[in-house]
């Protein structure tokens, strides 16, 4: 089944479809939202990478950030953080730039890793939807946690896919 693009829900949902349906359904549908300490820690962490005019490039790597994604397959829609684009005759072709690039995506985080993989269904989402408009395998990818500075590496593996595909479809 494919969706139509009226059809596609935040892939930001995901993370809270997964902990909680009634949070989710809060959130989402009743549109009850309110800002707290830590979503203003959290907009602060994602001023740089929300920019998605700031991009970077260097011999062999290209950043691009706040890059929109979507899956028709998946019915999801959302914005990737950070998309490094990494060199490498496995990759894809990009417009304006000669040779093979592969997309490692990097989601910020405000806390810290936690024990359940709510963060880790996120990043797939959105790695999933980059597959699917890019026509590419993403084997990994990477949370970066603002309170401890430092990227986690994500095995996008199949039990991680087949959350989003049981959540999503």
């Amino acid at each position: 089944m494919l969706y139509q693009p009226d059809d596609l829900l935040p892939i930001s949902g995901i993370q809270h479809f997964i902990f909680c349906r009634r949070q989710w359904a809060l959130i989402e549908i009743e549109k009850q939202w309110q800002e707290n300490i830590f979503t203003i820690e959290g907009a602060h962490l994602h001023k740089r990478v929300d920019d998605p005019f700031e991009n970077q490039s260097s011999p062999g790597l290209i950043i691009s950030r706040s890059v929109p994604v979507r899956s028709f397959r998946l019915g999801i829609t959302g914005v990737c953080d950070v998309i490094e684009f990494h060199q490498s005759e496995d990759g894809v072709n990009l417009s304006g730039h000669s040779g093979y690039w592969l997309p490692v995506l990097i989601e910020y985080k405000r806390g810290r890793p936690k024990k359940e993989s709510f963060d880790e269904a996120q990043l797939c989402a959105q790695a999933m939807c980059l597959e699917e408009m890019l026509s590419i395998p993403i084997k990994e990818s990477y949370l970066y946690y603002g309170q401890s500075r430092h990227r986690i590496k994500v095995e996008l593996n199949q039990s991680l896919r087949g959350l989003i595909i049981k959540n999503c479809i």
